[in-house]
């Protein structure tokens, strides 16, 4: 059984993603070789009846998992929660103490709904927690990939991390250009190189909550930094729009949207506009992420994580992870004006626009 089983504390899964061909596999290989990754279960998801890939997975059956005959998403996502679940109860790994779980999708998944599914079922929400999603994007065919498929650019967007392979196939113009599209499409996530990334720092954040927030602060300081840097007056200064229409992708409707607050926020008001947003919007929701000063307990923020309809309980942390003690959003959306986001936490939360320093992402 798994020591953070046995402890009570949550397993840490990380849903790596990306496009066929892309290099997934050969990343998985990396990071299960690692010393430090001994208890990595890798559950891996095939398409066909005959799964293939799984065999080129170095590492013993003990860390293996098959879901076969399906996608992850949509066909067999009821047999990845029976395998979690197993998880949690020790039942598979057998001996092998199983302290994180690797989720390797199809190349033609959807990442929402399985972060949904990992979220939305009680049981699960409460033994494993999403510690990232990592996107693979190959260097030479990424440009063209990302133009031609909806799924390529969906599973790029709701990234974390971004791990860019192949980049000692192409010139330096042909790497520029998956860049660019990078950028657009996921201007919030960790870009990292294959060859270069440490597989350990895969897999991050693996520890508390406190990890997880500390990680999200570094995100948040990261899109707001970039923010300031393109724009010398802060949103809500003289002689800004609030916009930034020319930062945000137009790939599907997908946009990123991040916003500040200055002061504390009424929990109860701010909660019930999370809920009311999720009801009307939640379909084109694709991720949100947030730490919260709550009026009343402004030295305790709130970590939230949401997908789509579906948020991870709140969780109160005893302090902050960084000296910003602000409210900081951040949304992938699609198709959601940034305006829809504003005034439904004016009317509910009582933030009027005035508040939101809204940040190009």
């Amino acid at each position: 059984m798994s020591r953070r089983a046995e402890t009570g504390s949550a397993i840490p899964v990380t849903v790596l993603t990306g496009f066929l061909g892309s290099g997934k596999t050969t990343l998985l290989n990396r990071v299960l070789s690692q010393p430090d990754m001994s208890g990595t279960l890798a559950i891996i998801n095939e398409f066909g009846e005959i799964g293939l890939d799984h065999l080129l997975v170095e590492t013993s059956q003990e860390r293996l998992a098959l879901l076969d005959n399906g996608c992850v998403c949509c066909t067999v996502r009821d047999d990845l929660v029976v395998t979690l679940k197993e998880v949690a109860a020790g039942q598979i790994a057998g001996d092998v103490s199983v302290d994180r779980v690797v989720l390797e999708t199809t190349g033609l998944a959807d990442p929402a709904p399985i972060l949904h599914a990992l979220m939305a079922e009680p049981e699960l929400a409460e033994r494993f927690r999403i510690a990232g999603v990592v996107t693979t994007v190959d260097a030479v065919n990424g440009a063209a990939t990302l133009d031609s498929y909806a799924e390529a650019r969906k599973q790029l967007a709701v990234a974390d991390r971004v791990v860019l392979t192949k980049t000692e196939l192409t010139d330096e113009a042909g790497r520029s250009a998956v860049e660019h599209h990078i950028a657009a499409l996921a201007p919030s996530a960790v870009l990292s190189v294959s060859g270069e990334v440490d597989p350990t720092e895969f897999v991050v954040p693996v520890g508390d909550e406190k990890a997880e927030a500390a990680s999200l602060a570094s995100l948040l300081k990261r899109i707001t930094d970039t923010g300031r840097h393109h724009h010398p007056h802060a949103c809500g200064e003289e002689g800004c729009d609030g916009h930034h229409g020319h930062h945000a992708n137009a790939h599907d409707g997908i946009r990123t949207f991040a916003f500040v607050i200055d002061e504390p926020v009424e929990w109860g008001p701010f909660r019930q506009w999370l809920d009311y947003f999720a009801s009307i919007r939640g379909a084109d929701l694709l991720r949100m992420k947030g730490l919260v000063r709550i009026a009343g307990a402004p030295d305790q923020p709130v970590l939230l994580h949401g997908v789509q309809h579906v948020f991870h309980p709140p969780k109160k942390l005893d302090a902050w992870p960084s000296d910003d003690h602000r409210t900081r959003l951040v949304f992938i959306v699609k198709n959601i004006p940034r305006e829809t986001i504003e005034n439904t936490l004016a009317k509910f939360a009582g933030v009027a626009s005035e508040r939101l320093k809204g940040v190009a992402a």
